[in-house]
């Protein structure tokens, strides 16, 4: 017991304030160190351009295009996803997949066409910006079906920039042929920028589900190629492009089909227009590829 005369003597206690550090951790900042990686990747391609080590150049639009896919799967990962991040990803998909594949195709090959060959990359460049900018907009879309959420509307920036640098890609494995000639490579140009901004849709493997039997064979695939672009980096990749390329009529008539089904459920369809709306080949009910 304490003596009253013994009372005053105490101190009260008092709690010390909590000091709160303003900031982010390490693993929040981590997508946008990514996303800060891939576009200094990208820029370096252009330095690379400029002093006619294409290979190189190459290269650093392949692993812009690695950090990108990194990026994005990381931030929903640590839910560290932000507006920031956001458009920091878009302004350096510009840069990385817009600008810098642009002016390695024109200092390479399109020079030589002149005015025409400078038409060509801005073309694409042009088309890249607009891409982003639709896919901007579109990611606050809630009206979309649930099976929409598996196609891109077009054909990704980061896979555009990979499909334009094919020509160059092949003139490191073979000699300079027919598929270096400028009127060839600027006909390519415009096509993949089309592909860019058109309402086509393509496979998205973001949310692609493996089967529990299937997982093995896959993981078995991907070893595979992954021993391919080791030991034969351009053909594997050219190769991946045409495969990709090809792909495309396929996610066409996959979207048909799903639109056509969620039509039918809604009761917006009947059958006899399903099956008349119904590709002539195959049963709908047999997807081409998940």
């Amino acid at each position: 017991m304490i003596k009253p005369e013994h009372r005053r003597h105490r101190r009260p206690f008092r709690r010390r304030p909590v000091v709160r550090i303003r900031g982010l951790t390490i693993n929040r900042l981590l997508p946008n160190i990514l996303t800060t990686l891939a576009l200094c990747a990208g820029l370096t391609a252009i330095r690379y351009a400029v002093q006619d080590r294409w290979e190189q150049a190459v290269t650093a639009i392949l692993v812009a295009a690695v950090l990108d896919g990194l990026d994005g799967r990381v931030a929903r990962l640590l839910r560290g996803s932000s507006k920031f991040g956001a458009e920091l990803d878009s302004l350096a998909d510009i840069v990385s997949f817009g600008v810098s594949p642009a002016i390695i195709l024109y200092l390479w090959m399109m020079q030589d066409a002149g005015s025409l060959g400078w038409l060509a990359v801005m073309a694409y460049a042009v088309c890249a910006a607009l891409r982003l900018a639709r896919f901007n907009t579109a990611l606050d879309d809630t009206t979309l079906p649930p099976f929409a959420y598996n196609y891109f509307t077009g054909v990704p920036v980061p896979a555009g920039a990979i499909l334009i640098l094919m020509p160059l890609m092949i003139s490191f494995e073979f000699s300079p042929g027919f598929w270096a000639a400028p009127l060839l490579v600027g006909l390519w140009t415009v096509f993949v920028a089309l592909l860019l901004v058109s309402r086509i849709p393509t496979f998205s493997m973001k949310v692609v589900r493996i089967p529990q039997e299937y997982i093995v064979p896959v993981l078995v695939a991907i070893g595979l190629v992954a021993t391919l672009l080791v030991t034969a980096t351009w053909p594997t990749l050219v190769a991946l492009g045409l495969i990709y390329v090809g792909s495309i009529p396929f996610s066409i008539r996959r979207y048909a089909h799903l639109k056509r089904q969620a039509a039918l459920m809604m009761g917006e369809l009947d059958e006899e227009e399903a099956s008349a709306a119904a590709p002539a080949q195959g049963p709908p009910d047999q997807p081409n590829a998940a």
